[in-house]
């Protein structure tokens, strides 16, 4: 059994560690449960705006000597902003665990929130959104989600939009802080050559004095909206097509079942879509699909880049693949080979401290406690072929489906009666 220990002091803030004893460095995050669903309407990018700037300056430090700081440990820090929560973490050798933690805390604790650090800072996300506005796989997936999750927090572009991010000031970034950036919200996750009681008490030393903040209600769930966009952009080479259909949540028992079935479909070289779209066909460079997953609901989606002419029979193709998982169960040979696929994709994820600590926050914060990798590896054995014909069934409806296409379209049209299967 692996050495993880989960502590909650009195203020509310968890800590979840596990020892590695093979190996030198160790990797701390502090996790929020707040992602970008938790903002109001009115702070839309608002969460992703500040996690770029605890960067900018603290107390203590200026941005510089953030960097010079973690440079001199021979520190790695990272960020990163999802739906459902907001990350901050760095990795360092053993030794200097005690300085990485301090200076992860003070951004985390102690950001300035400089307005002449806001309005450049401003400047900085717009430009990020502009890239993602440049880069057609990931703005068909934006519209897409936009589309999908329609009225929803969900549906809403992690980044903001430039109307959006041009307006926050210091006074909403503070209030957006002093609401969500609390010891109930917050996770601690560790993970490496640790002792936990060391771990305990450099989280203690931070935070331990911190009043616990006000519990936030949970917003309600979204519901799907399975729209036919298309939508045309004439200066690019290719069409983006990303077909969805739902999916189950974060913590459904068939998650399992659902990981399997993205796998035969979409998840790799020897996937059905991969093999009949790409490798017998040559019609596309890009084709994959994957899950989405949150606490309440869920989302398969699909995605394959083409040429403009060749939309119509891709779509064609990926419908096909649909009613194929509806009309007859997987081989064994197919059931076993998604299997060990995703079995070694988990395996191999989880050899760097920074990946079993981002694993053991994502765990605590969804499930409350650690799965062990026996056990999912068991539920993925469990799966069978008929759960799996289950599932397709559920979920591939023509009434379901949702289907995107951004590219050089003058004209095209597509319906519902297209996505039957």
């Amino acid at each position: 059994m692996a050495d993880i220990h989960k502590e909650i002091l009195a203020n509310g803030l968890t800590i979840v560690t596990e020892a590695m004893p093979a190996v030198r460095s160790v990797s701390v995050g502090i996790w929020l449960k707040t992602g970008s669903r938790n903002e109001r309407e009115s702070e839309h990018g608002i969460t992703h705006f500040l996690e770029h700037m605890v960067f900018k300056g603290t107390k203590q430090r200026s941005a510089e000597e953030i960097a010079r700081a973690a440079d001199s440990i021979g520190g790695h820090l990272d960020a990163f902003t999802a739906k459902e929560c907001t990350s901050f973490s760095i990795k360092a050798l053993d030794e200097h665990v005690p300085r990485a933690f301090e200076i992860l805390a003070d951004l985390v604790k102690n950001p300035l929130f400089r307005p002449e650090d806001v309005a450049k800072e401003s400047k900085v996300i717009q430009e990020e959104i502009k890239m993602v506005e440049d880069t057609p796989d990931d703005l068909v997936h934006e519209i897409f989600t936009q589309a999908y999750w329609q009225d929803h927090p969900l549906g809403r572009p992690i980044l903001g939009t430039r109307h959006s991010v041009g307006a926050f000031d210091r006074p909403a970034l503070v209030s957006f802080f002093h609401r969500h950036y609390t010891p109930n919200l917050m996770l601690v996750s560790a993970a490496g050559h640790l002792e936990h009681a060391r771990i305990r008490d450099l989280v203690e030393k931070e935070f331990g004095d911190a009043a616990a903040g006000p519990s936030h209600p949970q917003g309600p769930a979204p519901v799907a909206s399975p729209n036919i966009k298309v939508k045309r952009k004439k200066d690019l080479e290719q069409a983006h097509i990303c077909v969805g259909a739902p999916a189950y949540p974060q913590t459904h028992p068939k998650r399992y079942a659902s990981s399997v079935m993205n796998v035969v479909l979409g998840g790799g070289m020897s996937s059905r879509l991969f093999q009949n779209i790409r490798e017998k066909r040559g019609l596309a460079y890009a084709v994959f699909s994957g899950v989405s997953a949150f606490r309440d609901a869920g989302c398969l989606s699909i995605y394959a880049g083409t040429a403009a002419e060749n939309v119509r029979q891709v779509v064609d193709l990926i419908v096909a693949e649909l009613r194929e998982l509806k009309a007859k169960p997987l081989t064994e040979e197919d059931l076993g080979r998604a299997k060990d696929y995703l079995k070694g994709s988990l395996l191999l994820s989880l050899e760097s401290t920074m990946s079993r600590m981002s694993n053991l926050a994502r765990m605590e914060m969804y499930f409350g406690r650690t799965i062990s990798l026996d056990e999912i590896a068991a539920a993925i054995d469990a799966v069978s072929s008929d759960e799996i014909l289950e599932i397709a069934r559920e979920f591939f409806d023509s009434s379901l489906l949702a289907l995107t296409i951004l590219g050089p379209l003058n004209g095209f049209k597509i319906s519902r009666e297209d996505l039957v299967c």
